[in-house]
């Protein structure tokens, strides 16, 4: 990894980490996100994903207009540190930890991987 994929690393870490924060305490069925890339193509392959906890919680999430909201959180906190993500629709992977337990053993890195 170059220096400066370290230093945009860094900075996704930390601005990811605060929206984490952020919808801990406004979603209720929202557990978690982390985020996948391949910095030779960003930000094109930036995916992240957001973790809830059971297919029936993200459902509702989806249908409700708090998916609006969050993908508009996650595009905020993008924007101030200089990523321009036209299509948030493209970037965000929403799963279960009711899926990675039925599929993976609970395993998120061979899941992710």
């Amino acid at each position: 990894m170059r220096k400066s994929d370290k230093k945009l690393e860094n900075q996704l870490r930390v601005t990811l980490t605060n929206v984490c924060d952020i919808a801990l305490k406004e979603f209720t069925s929202f557990q978690w996100l982390t985020h996948i890339v391949n910095y030779t193509n960003f930000p094109k392959t930036l995916k992240i994903v957001c973790v809830f906890d059971t297919n029936e919680n993200l459902s509702t999430f989806l249908q409700e207009d708090s998916s609006h909201q969050l993908r508009n959180l996650i595009q905020k906190q993008l924007f101030e540190i200089g990523i321009n993500l036209k299509s948030m629709h493209e970037h965000l992977i929403y799963d279960t930890e009711e899926n990675c337990e039925k599929s993976h053993n609970g395993n998120w890195a061979a899941r992710l991987g």
